[in-house]
């Protein structure tokens, strides 16, 4: 009943939806550090030698791919989030809309 009450919630969807878009963005423009990522991971985590055998760039490409499926199905959480918050709004708002129709067809003669 209070649409006030989705606002922080929509709030955080937005920076969260931003800071994936900033890690998005540094994959692209840094994507070295995805090897640099890999190597610093622990020796006994699973699959570690198979994806640093991946070609660099097919691996860039992999995780821009995943990073866009996160962020598009962020998109539509906050769409959502919005369509709720507009919903709750127009219940309670009391307006009701007039429409004046006349039949008025006879001609006038002065």
């Amino acid at each position: 009943q209070h649409a006030a009450w989705i606002i922080p919630f929509f709030c955080y969807q937005i920076f969260d939806f931003a800071l994936n878009t900033l890690v998005a963005i540094s994959v692209l423009v840094y994507p070295s550090t995805i090897q640099d990522y890999l190597r610093q991971l622990p020796s006994n985590f699973p699959y570690k030698e198979e994806i640093m055998s991946v070609n660099p760039t097919c691996l860039v490409v992999i995780i821009l791919l995943f990073i866009s499926i996160i962020l598009a199905f962020k998109g539509y959480l906050i769409s959502c989030v919005w369509n709720c918050y507009r919903y709750i709004n127009g219940r309670n708002n009391s307006d009701v809309l007039v429409y004046i129709t006349t039949n008025d067809t006879a001609v006038r003669t002065l």
